[in-house]
C-alpha cells in the first residue's frame, strides 16, 4: 500500500504556503486557494491598518516544500520508517517555519477563518486565524507562517466562520492544541467576511 494520506495531506497543507489565489473566495478555499491572495494587498491610507494578503506573512526566499525536492512520494508505503521520518522532518519544518520580520508591529488588517482556543460566556476570546477552510480541523495545520494567534474582546463567532481581523501584528510564536502560530495579534476588531477588500 503506497502512502496517501498523512505525507501527502501534510504536504498538500505546507504547499499552501507557496501558492495564492488571486480572488478571495471563502467558499472555495483550500491549501491551494486560501482566502485573500495576491489580490488582498494594498497601501493603507495614513492612520489605516494596511489590507494585507497571507504571501505577505511568508519570508520570500523561505521554500516550504525543500525537504520534498527529489523525492518519489509514490514509493514510500505507509509502514516504510522514511515515510513516518519524512512526516516528523515536514511537521518540524512546518512548526518553525520563518517569520517575516518586516510585518513585525504593522497594524492590519486581513480575512480568514476561526479555529476557536478559548471561549467565555459563548464568545470566542482566542483564536488561530488560518488562511483556508478546514485548517487545523479538517486537515493538517498550515505552517506557522501562516496562522495568526489572535486575541479578541470576545467575538460571537464559531469554527470556519470567516472574518476579517483588524490590529497590530506581531511575530511572536505561540504552541496551542489547534497549530503552531508565528504571528500574535491583539484584535482591534473583529468582523463578519463580507468579501472583497471592504
Amino acid at each position: 500500500m503506497t502512502l496517501r494520506l498523512p505525507l501527502a495531506a501534510f504536504a498538500a497543507a505546507v504547499f499552501a504556503a507557496s501558492a495564492f489565489a488571486a480572488d478571495p473566495a471563502p467558499q472555495a478555499t483550500s491549501p491551494a486557494n486560501p482566502i485573500g491572495g495576491k489580490a488582498a494587498a494594498a497601501k493603507a491610507a495614513p492612520g489605516e491598518p494596511r489590507l494585507i494578503a497571507w504571501e505577505e506573512l511568508v519570508p520570500k526566499d523561505w521554500d516550504p516544500m525543500k525537504a520534498l525536492k527529489g523525492m518519489d512520494l509514490s514509493q514510500l508505503d505507509d509502514s516504510d520508517p522514511r515515510a513516518n521520518d519524512l512526516l516528523m522532518k515536514l511537521q518540524e519544518a512546518s512548526n518553525n517555519a520563518p517569520t517575516n520580520p518586516a510585518m513585525n508591529g504593522v497594524d492590519i488588517r486581513i480575512p480568514g477563518f476561526v479555529v476557536p482556543l478559548e471561549e467565555d460566556k459563548g464568545e470566542v476570546t482566542e483564536f488561530l486565524l488560518v488562511p483556508y477552510f478546514g485548517a487545523c480541523i479538517h486537515t493538517p495545520p498550515p505552517p506557522a507562517n501562516q496562522i495568526l494567534h489572535v486575541r479578541a474582546q470576545g467575538a460571537k463567532f464559531r469554527a470556519m466562520d470567516t472574518v476579517w481581523v483588524t490590529g497590530r501584528l506581531q511575530t511572536q510564536r505561540n504552541d496551542s492544541m489547534m497549530g503552531v502560530s508565528g504571528y500574535d495579534i491583539s484584535a482591534k476588531s473583529v468582523t463578519r467576511y463580507t468579501g472583497g477588500a471592504k
